[in-house]
């Protein structure tokens, strides 16, 4: 008995959660929406030509404007298809029009704070010219200036960055910006929240973002009003409602934690179980993190209020959280370090232009660790010339998928790159949930930025970018014995599935459009 009324109490929580709901009511939206359409079109035989001319013109208009070329051909043929709605479509959602209102609340707040990221140390700092390249294109187009007087550390899997992660949380004494996609109800988030309530007692100023989506369907029962309850500052990003629109798409993908404005974390992890291995979901789930302390950290406490203050209204002084106002002797130095943000609301592609410039710059090897790989034309063909002019290029992903479809969607992607001499491997103990890159053993990045579309186009992310620091030995090391643990794919070990591999090829088409 007690098993029957476990199964139905989770289909029922399945069925009735909020983000079934809200799905559904935007499904029947867009249903309806295209229902009216069509039956205009077949009401009035000038009502369907005019439709169709109007297609012609999007298509020739798609056609003619500057853009990527697979977001280009995604609406291409969905006109093409669908001649009567397609044109309608684009004209609604096309060209970021959703992400428009996002975007001037944060470029508002982008501008009253710019000269809190102008460079002011010499780019000289970095030895080689073309990482000084990369550098300044990053401190002028971020715009996030480089840093000395900065330590690194890596972390190879979540639990090791969490232990660390939980210490400095205890030894927090003034404020802690936390930003995350996913927060997980579970025993690790009850032990943050546990520490972050007696910080409030002590005075500490805690303030939390967190993506609506993201979070939403594992989040803890009642969360905004508990951490609201505990004196803890909150705010949901762009908060899913029942209500047909595209700009549900841009989501905050990043993952950031300030400390006292010294001390940071970033990478691939979120606050939930699986990410440090206290539950088993898709096999052994490995992640990647990185620990900075000092200058660096600016850039990221920016980042923060940047979000924070858009999105309620507010400003302040960022002068007050700056790394030395809480550590007012000298930073220990270890290379360079430079932490970025991306948006999906601007023409920059950041993100996805820091890895083109390592693969670009690599004489002997670029490592890459990638959850999803899903490449537009400029990045498959970044990574096959690199392996054709004798770069040693290798990619790391899954072994157990945690998106099936994504996943068939990726597999697509791998016989032309092994063709070019790109070695691919699969983590066969589980999932690889790292965004991990390293170039020669001198310049690498770690952050949130997969090699997805969603990721280059789609969502709010971050990474940090460590240049000839300690921490790539590290990094290195851990590759290394993650290529130990993985098999690499070959031509009679990749397998397509008739129907994956067929459902992969045509989804390729369309995903740039969502």
């Amino acid at each position: 008995m007690k098993f029957f009324r476990r199964i139905f109490s989770k289909i029922f929580s399945i069925i009735f959660n909020r983000l079934t709901v809200v799905i559904a009511a935007i499904v029947v939206q867009l249903v309806f929406f295209l229902l009216i359409i069509l039956r205009l079109s077949d009401y009035e035989h000038w009502i369907n030509l005019s439709f169709r001319a109007l297609t012609i013109l999007m298509i020739v208009y798609v056609i003619w404007k500057d853009g990527n070329p697979e977001y280009k051909i995604g609406w291409i043929v969905f006109m093409a298809l669908f001649p009567e709605v397609g044109a309608i479509l684009f004209l609604v959602f096309g060209e970021k029009k959703p992400g428009r209102g996002l975007k001037k609340r944060l470029d508002r707040q982008e501008a009253l704070h710019r000269n809190d990221l102008m460079q002011v140390e010499p780019l000289d700092l970095v030895g080689d010219n073309r990482e000084r390249n990369t550098a300044q294109y990053v401190a002028e187009h971020g715009p996030y200036p480089l840093w000395d007087h900065t330590c690194s550390k890596y972390y190879p899997v979540g639990e090791k960055l969490f232990a660390d992660m939980v210490e400095d949380l205890k030894n927090a004494k003034h404020f802690i910006f936390m930003e995350y996609f996913i927060i997980s109800g579970g025993s690790l988030w009850d032990e943050i929240f546990e520490i972050l309530k007696q910080k409030v007692r002590e005075g500490v100023d805690v303030r939390i973002i967190y993506d609506d989506f993201g979070s939403m369907k594992a989040r803890p029962r009642h969360f905004t009003r508990s951490l609201s309850d505990a004196g803890i500052q909150v705010m949901d990003f762009n908060t899913m409602k029942p209500v047909l629109s595209l700009v549900y798409n841009n989501r905050d993908h990043r993952k950031i934690m300030v400390i006292d404005g010294y001390i940071g974390y970033s990478g691939g992890v979120n606050l939930a179980d699986e990410y440090a291995n206290r539950i088993v979901r898709f096999g052994h789930w490995k992640d990647s993190g990185t620990r900075i302390e000092g200058e660096a950290v600016w850039n990221y406490t920016v980042m923060f209020l940047n979000m924070w203050h858009a999105f309620r209204g507010t400003n302040e002084d960022y002068r007050s959280y700056g790394p030395h106002v809480w550590h007012p002797g000298e930073f220990e130095n270890d290379g360079e370090v430079q932490p970025f943000s991306d948006s999906p609301l601007d023409d920059e592609n950041v993100g996805e232009s820091v890895y083109f410039e390592m693969l670009n710059q690599a004489r002997e090897y670029v490592y890459i660790f990638t959850p999803y790989l899903i490449l537009d034309n400029e990045m498959e063909t970044a990574l096959k010339l690199a392996a054709k002019r004798g770069v040693d290029v290798r990619l790391v992903i899954p072994g157990i998928p945690d998106k099936p479809l994504v996943y068939a969607m990726s597999l697509s992607y791998v016989e032309p790159l092994m063709e070019a001499g790109v070695k691919v491997y699969k983590y066969t103990p589980g999932f690889i949930h790292a965004k991990s890159f390293i170039c020669d053993g001198k310049i690498g990045a770690v952050g949130t930025v997969n090699m997805d579309y969603r990721s280059f186009f789609l969502h709010f992310e971050n990474s940090t970018i460590f240049y000839h620091t300690s921490s790539l030995e590290t990094l290195y090391e851990d590759c290394i014995e993650t290529f130990r643990r993985s098999a690499i794919v070959t031509r009679k070990t990749l397998h397509h599935h008739l129907i994956g591999g067929l459902i992969g090829f045509v989804m390729r088409v369309f995903t740039p459009l969502f």
